[in-house]
């Protein structure tokens, strides 16, 4: 895309953000992510991003210890909880270190369960209940989106309640989940990728201190 190139780059998850900033400086990135974009070095602030990254965080990865909490009163016996995060998640380690606060002040232990891939998932689940999970958490994931049916799936025939970060897995028949809209983030991100573009279109496709003034204000 950066070769092409193209008008403006869309990333809808970390990885693909994180990639497309290290590759060029000129075209215009517009991301929506769960994670902080500070943190991931996107942008410089919330209010000014600054350089040529802009879009919408809905913070979902934040959310882990809310998860916990509301999975420990549905079911208040669950003394062991899996949580399940993808390794190539450059968010899993603050995802981690936030649930494990909340896991101790509720006195409950965690089963630190990987995956990251399709075949990951099924192992991740047996090992689950081998080691007497009463109860799952999924880690934000855009990987685990994709792979919803999949997860209630096998949370439903190894009688494990879950909670999930979007409400599309509740959807797809999970128990409970918490999180933002990522319809309605998405959409934003559209949104602001439309006003990029009409920007472009107004220089005629070349980029200005124009373009760079108009950019800086999205």
């Amino acid at each position: 895309m950066v070769a092409d190139p193209v008008t403006v780059i869309i990333a809808l998850a970390p990885l693909a953000a994180t990639a497309a900033k290290s590759l060029t400086t000129t075209i215009p990135i517009v991301f929506a992510l769960g994670p902080d974009p500070i943190e991931l070095g996107l942008v410089s602030s919330l209010n000014h991003p600054g350089g040529n990254v802009t879009g919408v965080t809905f913070f979902i990865n934040s959310l882990g210890a809310k998860r916990l909490e509301l999975l420990h009163q549905t079911i208040p016996s669950a003394a062991v909880m899996g949580f399940l995060s993808n390794p190539r998640n450059p968010t899993t380690e603050s995802q981690i270190k936030d649930i494990e606060v909340a896991a101790r002040a509720l006195g409950v232990k965690l089963l630190f369960l990987d995956a990251g891939n399709e075949s990951d998932i099924g192992t991740a689940f047996v090992n689950a209940v081998q080691q007497h999970a009463n109860a799952m958490i999924i880690g934000a994931d855009s990987f685990y989106l994709s792979r919803r049916d999949q997860l209630v799936g096998l949370a439903t025939r190894h009688s494990l309640p879950a909670v999930y970060y979007l409400r599309e897995f509740a959807t797809a028949g999970g128990l409970i989940s918490y999180g933002a809209s990522i319809t309605d983030a998405y959409g934003l991100a559209g949104s602001y990728a439309g006003r990029v573009l009409k920007v472009r279109c107004r220089a005629n496709c070349r980029c200005s201190k124009r373009l760079n003034s108009s950019w800086s204000s999205i």
